[in-house]
């Protein structure tokens, strides 16, 4: 072993380590990994920077816009709601026609923005149905990366692939390539689910009941305000009832001229004497309000969240969009009382329930949130790219006199990449480019739909590969596998590329660890004289679909705080799906690949 093998043999456990740690962002792993393999010279300062300009890269973030205008112009909605009116209020037929619409979406846009578009019909498919929404979310979101198998933009992995292939002249692969084995894949994943997989799926909570679950404060209270009160003649926001005892006002009782008036509470909502403030927080917290700041405690009492719905307010759940601008903030930070219009009772994170200390609490993605508020501030919730809400979409805010343009923009890209042998890259960019100026979407809103995170990720990584070719690292791994298992034959060579791709994609991205195990595969069959094609097929099925932990996809991390699910819910679903998933990729990948030696 060379030193230079040594030290990129470092890098790579070092990058391993940090991405099952979770301790830094993936892209921020990756710009580290970027810089490393530059100062250390493993690769030149062309060569580091190359991967922004990849066509892998550029054909992701365009595979990203026109996603977004599909989902701008309401396609992606139209489908989704067909869901209930084929399946009915069965599961079986539920689960099955969830993972088949979400599939067949993945294999023409980003995985994650699959699951998002569907993830508020299928909440509200749960509650028609009743049927506990923990049983429907993991079916969507292992779908989502079952249907990315299929076409060559289906995930950001098949193109990475047919890119490294590309790149050292090799035979690669076009648009429908992946859709043998990948329909393949894909309908397995169906199968197993409505036959073994749904009998194993986690029983959390019913969409009814999940409010209920919420362990949130649990003392409602009307405090009134008297004249001599230290609270008459200031704002909310001067008398900082939430940033200072962690109480939160449901709103404001004032006794005007035309009676009793219920005000929403705003930072600039002045209290005057004679006002009723209806809080919301712990008995010894409220209690403590009498003597620090001199008023009466009217009511004390518990009732149960129904209370206090009506017609003008509502309670309901949002979770953390991708790509949402508020990952990273505080409540405080954004002051999202006074620009939402809603209170936020509970934050849902794993298996966590947050109710102290809310306003401090920093929002991440996939965090779920119990809202309470007025109804017409509804659709502010609804129109921003901030959340998801767990509800049927509201199809108004949607393009949908341009839907038509964007279904015929992607086809023209098919058309462009299948008939007219237009590079994968180069297609995505003309679609990527029409939809802007057809305004399906803004220009803004294709910079807000690209997955920023990954393209970091992806391009940081890529240098990664070129110093596993460059110092034979690649190589000499897949010199170590052949001696290893090399005596068992090609098959188990495949076998165990499937196998390595499938550990490493668990404490990282599936991006990465194609950059990885690409190389290595293209080795291995060099080695053996094969074609590269099917050892670099048996990666990116292996890499793609990570099912074993919520952190092994975002799709995954997505529906992980709605679904109420705990860690070990994904591998006591998706351990028997990887194994089954393994034994069908090893029969027939080389049945429709053969290995040519």
């Amino acid at each position: 072993m060379t030193p230079e093998i040594a030290l990129t043999l470092l890098i790579i456990l070092g990058a391993i380590v940090l991405f099952a740690t979770e301790k830094l962002r993936v892209d921020v792993i990756a710009m580290l990994v970027l810089i490393t393999v530059g100062l250390t010279g493993l690769v030149t300062l062309e060569e580091v920077f190359n991967g922004f300009a990849n066509p892998a890269v550029v054909t992701v973030w365009a595979v990203y816009i026109v996603s977004g205008a599909l989902f701008r112009t309401g396609v992606a909605d139209f489908l989704g709601e067909q869901i209930i009116k084929v399946a009915g209020k069965s599961e079986i037929r539920l689960v099955a026609v969830i993972m088949l619409t979400c599939g067949t979406m993945s294999a023409f846009m980003n995985n994650i923005g699959a699951t998002a578009v569907l993830l508020p019909a299928v909440a509200g498919i749960s509650r028609q149905a009743d049927i506990p929404l923990s049983r429907l979310l993991i079916p969507l979101a292992f779908s989502s990366l079952l249907g990315g198998n299929m076409t060559l933009i289906g995930t950001p992995p098949n193109v990475l692939a047919a890119s490294m292939l590309t790149e050292r002249g090799l035979p690669s692969f076009q648009f429908f390539d992946f859709f043998g084995i990948g329909i393949i894949v894909f309908v397995t994943g169906i199968v197993y689910m409505v036959i073994f997989g749904r009998h194993i799926l986690p029983v959390r909570e019913t969409a009814a009941e999940r409010a209920e679950a919420y362990q949130y404060r649990d003392y409602v209270s009307e405090i009134a305000i008297h004249e001599d009160s230290e609270m008459r003649g200031k704002t909310l926001g001067e008398i900082g009832l939430g940033a200072n005892y962690d109480i939160n006002v449901l709103f404001v009782i004032k006794d005007g001229a035309d009676g009793l008036t219920r005000a929403t509470p705003h930072r600039n909502t002045r209290i005057d004497a004679g006002d009723l403030l209806v809080v919301e927080g712990e008995l010894e917290t409220v209690l403590a309000l009498r003597e620090k700041l001199d008023v009466t405690i009217e009511e004390e009492h518990g009732p149960p969240l129904e209370t206090f719905e009506g017609e003008d307010y509502v309670v309901v759940e949002a979770t953390v969009a991708p790509r949402s601008p508020i990952a990273g903030r505080t409540l405080r930070d954004m002051q999202f009382r006074d620009k939402y219009g809603f209170t936020v009772m509970a934050i849902r994170r794993h298996d966590e329930v947050i109710t102290q200390r809310l306003r401090e609490v920093r929002i991440d993605f996939g965090d779920t949130l119990l809202l309470k508020g007025p109804d017409h501030r509804l659709v502010n919730l609804r129109q921003g790219n901030e959340f998801l809400l767990l509800e049927p979409v509201d199809r108004e805010t949607r393009r949908q006199h341009k839907a038509w343009i964007a279904v015929a923009i992607m086809g023209l890209v098919l058309a462009l990449t299948t008939a007219g042998g237009l590079h994968i890259s180069m297609a995505m960019v003309i679609g990527s480019i029409l939809v802007v100026i057809t305004r399906c979407l803004t220009m803004d809103e294709a910079y807000q739909s690209i997955e920023w995170k990954s393209i970091f990720l992806i391009a940081g990584m890529l240098p990664l590969g070129t110093a596993m070719e460059n110092t034979g690292t690649a190589t000499y791994l897949a010199d170590s596998m052949v001696t290893l298992i090399g005596g068992a034959g090609p098959i188990a060579i495949l076998a165990g590329v499937y196998f390595l791709a499938t550990f490493i994609t668990q404490p990282m991205s599936n991006a990465a660890a194609t950059v990885l195990i690409v190389p290595i595969a293209i080795d291995l069959a060099h080695g053996l004289g094969a074609d590269p094609r099917p050892f670099v097929l048996a990666t990116v099925i292996a890499a793609s679909t990570s099912f074993l932990t919520p952190v092994g996809h975002q799709a995954n991390i997505l529906v992980f705080g709605p679904g109420g699910y705990r860690f070990f819910d994904y591998t006591r679903v998706g351990l028997p799906l990887t194994i089954i998933l393994f034994i069908v990729s090893i029969i027939f990948i080389p049945i429709l690949w053969p290995l040519g030696i």
